[in-house]
């Protein structure tokens, strides 16, 4: 579980959009400047318009194809706008918003799957903040990163809650550990899903007054220390699977920005030294050094995204990070056998020493991580 983040330094998004709404309708355009004729086919994304004014814009969509479609308003860093979903073939849609302006991108996407097909598009009038199109690539891609990491968590969550269901305390015990490394890959952009966090990976000390206990590290304690399984633990299951789903969904509308990537590497690096290191994270598994390799994975994910601008702005940062990152995925693979598993040694095993080499390896890689940020909005922003 991420701690507490006291400041964040944030990097401004081209636009903001409210609430849409959307209905079946049968109308195209008219001629009005504010509505974009979106044509969607098995293999075609036409627009009426490339630009129009900011302000209310309307998509006025229709299905020509043989297949199930969806429609996507995009920021340049692929955060979603808004979208329309199930647009079944021969149908129309209608969806109204409110943008301002900045340059945007329409995918439709035949089948409801992949990247879609695209069409830039501009949104003129008023300013636009000025933007280096390597950071929305960068988020772009990051953001597709968490988003496979959550599609492949469902389903080892699911192995996991049903053992935990069927009873199967051995079998729980087996799937707890691989359920959750997409999880904690994601964590350096945890805070943008929202409340899931505190849902699926709170520990007992980490509860607010009130909150219920709920999540993996609940059902940890009931395996590993408790050594039975609950009529409650197969409800919280449940609930977990619930909470990952929605945590899935939300992949796509998270607010994602370089600096969020960058800042978020480095408090998560923090959060290791302070809680996966001293063994607190995995309290009743031993399963940390799982967690802490999926999460240098997720911070190294970030850095090497953003690393083009990095290396142009600070080059000397970037060598001493390249440095960091082998140095502790090195130290890690002291505790695995084979090199391509997450079958690590438990960390009740690893002594006092080598609990120190970690934390310093940690450390060593935290302090020039801590100017990722910086180095990224210098001259870029």
């Amino acid at each position: 579980m991420r701690a507490a983040r006291l400041s964040v330094l944030t990097f401004t998004a081209v636009a903001a959009l409210t609430a849409v709404t959307g209905c079946t309708e049968k109308g195209s355009s008219g001629g009005s400047d504010r509505v974009i004729d979106v044509t969607a086919t098995d293999s075609k994304c036409e627009v009426s318009k490339k630009a129009f004014p900011a302000g209310h814009v309307e998509l006025a969509i229709e299905n020509k194809g043989s297949k199930v479609t969806e429609v996507y308003v995009l920021f340049p860093d692929d955060r979603i706008v808004t979208e329309r979903e199930n647009i079944g073939p021969g149908t129309k849609q209608k969806v109204t918003a409110e943008v301002k302006a900045g340059d945007y991108t329409i995918a439709c996407k035949p089948g409801m799957k992949g990247d879609g097909i695209r069409q830039e598009v501009k949104a003129t009038g008023g300013s636009v903040a000025k933007r280096d199109p390597r950071l929305d690539s960068a988020v772009a891609a990051y953001r597709k990163y968490a988003q496979e990491q959550a599609d492949a968590t469902l389903p080892l969550a699911k192995t996991f809650a049903a053992a935990v269901k069927a009873g199967d305390l051995e079998a729980a015990k087996k799937a707890y550990a691989p359920s959750r490394i997409g999880w904690e890959r994601t964590e350096p952009v945890a805070e943008s899903f929202g409340d899931i966090d505190p849902k699926v990976d709170v520990r007992a000390d980490g509860l607010e007054g009130g909150q219920k206990w709920t999540g993996w590290h609940r059902l940890e304690k009931s395996l590993w220390q408790d050594k039975k399984i609950t009529a409650e633990d197969k409800t919280l299951a449940d609930q977990l699977i619930t909470d990952l789903t929605d945590w899935q969904n939300r992949v796509g509308k998270a607010d994602i920005t370089p600096t969020s990537m960058a800042n978020g590497a480095k408090e998560l690096l923090d959060e290791v030294a302070t809680g996966k290191v001293t063994g607190e994270e995995e309290r009743y598994s031993h399963t940390d050094l799982v967690d802490f390799k999926a999460n240098v994975e997720g911070a190294e994910k970030s850095y090497a995204l953003l690393k083009p601008v990095a290396q142009e702005n600070d080059a000397a940062l970037v060598t001493e990070l390249d440095k960091q990152f082998a140095a502790l995925n090195t130290l890690l693979d002291k505790y695995r056998a084979d090199k391509s598993s997450y079958d690590f040694t438990s960390y009740d095993k690893v002594g006092d020493g080598d609990r120190k080499q970690l934390s310093d390896g940690v450390n060593a890689l935290a302090e020039p991580l801590s100017k990722l940020a910086a180095a990224v909005v210098t001259k870029s922003s």
